[in-house]
């Protein structure tokens, strides 16, 4: 069982370019786990503690994030189609549903549980809500069985990173501040056999963690932070979350522990990069985010419209690049540092641009960022980003 777990995500690797190409100690890790998981998964052992049951029955109603721009820029028409790649809580659905009333909306999402949400509104709205049940890699197929025609797709909206609803589902083991088994798989029970945050936790090699840490998190002291989790995990296996982030905080001085600060200015902990990076590592996510671009870019009609929300800078810094017209198949796509002008690769981008190669044309030319009172009222959204273009 545990054998066949590692093959979906070694066939993965090994049929993405982008992860065989760019980074040899990532793709070294994966490999190490056919000889170092365990006889059972430690996805579902319960591990020490009960679950926050209070936190809960507590969660805040679903905000979607940026909902005036998304509407803004899909510019969503009567009649039209409108994929919806991440349909999550549903927030950016209903409101085009409740805008538009023709308008036709096939919601996609990788996790069955908004699945499941998506099935409820499709039963509110007959006919106009379409739910898909898959990934962003998987969407082709989806939209064959569907008898969708690429070209045919009006506006995309794409909002990636982790939804609200499972942050706020302690079982599902994303948040670090509510205590749950060190899950972090996005998909839930759909892939039972599928590796776990805490099958990387506990069976990685310090280098492999700390490239993990460097390379998802981009956090600075990777190192540190990867020789406390092996060292823990000598005494016991990590299997859930705030097990995890005291063992990471542990690492620190209480004068640092206490330092890092969002964008709120508001204390973050310091185990918050490295919850990102094994989310990123467990759902693939960059190479899922390349692949939703993809077939965005495959599905829309000329002159449609794509927009894209992003939680942290790997994500925007893909997104940009793919927008400007970049072959991010052969691009390092975990050192996604910012350029300076006049470099060799921004020279050929530019000559790209007057070759007149470019499949998009962006509907602003910076960034689009969350509002200060639309942050105030939704402090998740402080971090997002908004790209929005036009598909050539």
């Amino acid at each position: 069982m545990i054998m066949s777990r590692i093959m979906i995500f070694h066939m993965s690797m090994r049929s993405n370019p982008i992860l065989r190409r760019t980074h040899l100690t990532v793709w070294r890790a994966w490999r190490s786990w056919k000889s170092r998981l365990h006889s059972s998964t430690l996805c579902a052992s319960p591990g020490p503690g009960p679950l926050d049951r209070s936190e809960e029955s507590e969660k805040p109603p679903h905000t979607p994030v940026m909902l005036k721009e998304v509407l803004q820029y899909l510019d969503v028409q009567q009649g039209q189609v409108v994929l919806d790649l991440t349909f999550g809580g549903g927030g950016h659905t209903k409101a085009i549903l409740n805008m538009v009333p023709e308008v036709t909306v096939l919601a996609l999402d990788r996790d069955p549980t908004a699945i499941s949400l998506a099935e409820q509104l499709a039963k509110q709205h007959s006919g106009r809500v379409k739910p898909l049940l898959g990934r962003f890699s998987e969407l082709g197929a989806l939209l064959s069985d569907e008898n969708i025609e690429p070209g045919s797709i009006d506006a995309v909206l794409l909002d990636a990173g982790c939804s609200s609803m499972q942050m706020d589902q302690a079982e599902r083991g994303f948040a670090l501040s509510k205590d749950g088994p060190l899950d972090m798989r996005m998909d839930g029970e759909r892939y039972p056999d599928m590796p776990c945050a805490a099958d990387a936790v506990n069976t990685l090699d310090q280098q492999a963690l700390a490239s993990i840490l460097t390379a998802y998190g981009e956090e600075r002291n990777a190192w540190k932070i990867a020789s406390a989790i092996v060292e823990a995990r000598r005494v016991n296996p990590i299997t859930r979350t705030q097990q995890l982030a005291s063992v990471v905080a542990g690492a620190f001085p209480a004068a640092v522990r206490h330092a890092r600060k969002d964008r709120l200015h508001r204390p973050a902990h310091v185990a918050t990069k490295t919850f990102q990076a094994l989310r990123i590592l467990v759902n693939d996510e960059l190479n899922e985010l390349h692949s939703g671009l993809c077939a965005a870019r495959t599905a829309l009609r000329p002159g449609g419209r794509l927009c894209v929300i992003t939680f942290h800078s790997l994500e925007d810094r893909l997104v940009k690049r793919f927008l400007q017209g970049e072959d991010l198949s052969n691009l390092d796509q975990y050192h996604f540092t910012q350029r300076k002008k006049g470099t060799g690769k921004g020279k050929l981008l530019d000559e790209k641009r007057d070759d007149g190669n470019l499949d998009w044309v962006p509907l602003r030319k910076k960034v689009i960022t969350a509002e200060k009172e639309d942050v105030k009222d939704n402090p998740r959204g402080r971090s997002a980003k908004l790209r929005a273009a036009l598909r050539l």
